[in-house]
């Protein structure tokens, strides 16, 4: 069982800068991703990073803006996020995975295929 803790949320003004952290701890995973959920949204892929590193994908409304990393030593993967907009306000998860990346790198979007979920941070932007 692999338990995702998320940390760094927290409010900015637009334009502004985040860090967000998360730590993983138990079983091994081949992929984490980070999500967010705005109130009365679906759930919307952000970034995704395979631990292998041969595997990076953004979705469209953060590319340029927003950069996913991993520490391996540390099992820890981080999302800086610069040029916040207010639209980027949500609860921010990470997610991990167990299947082999190459299965699910075409739809890494997906919230169906994580296996572990944390249990989240709050990112409000205003403007």
């Amino acid at each position: 069982q692999v338990q995702l803790v998320e940390s760094g949320g927290g409010s900015v003004q637009a334009g502004g800068s985040l860090r967000l952290s998360c730590a993983a701890s138990g079983y091994t995973y081949n992929y984490m991703a980070w999500f967010r959920q705005a109130p009365g949204k679906e759930r919307e892929g952000v970034a995704v990073i395979s631990t292998g590193g041969g595997g990076l994908s953004y979705a469209d409304s953060v590319k340029g803006r927003f950069t996913i990393s991993q520490d391996n030593a540390k099992n820890t993967v981080y999302l800086q996020m610069n040029s916040l907009k207010p639209e980027d306000t949500a609860m921010y998860y990470c997610a991990a995975g167990w299947v082999p990346w190459d299965l699910v790198a075409g739809s890494w979007q997906y919230p169906s295929r994580y296996n572990y979920w944390g249990q989240g941070t709050q990112v409000t932007v205003s403007s």
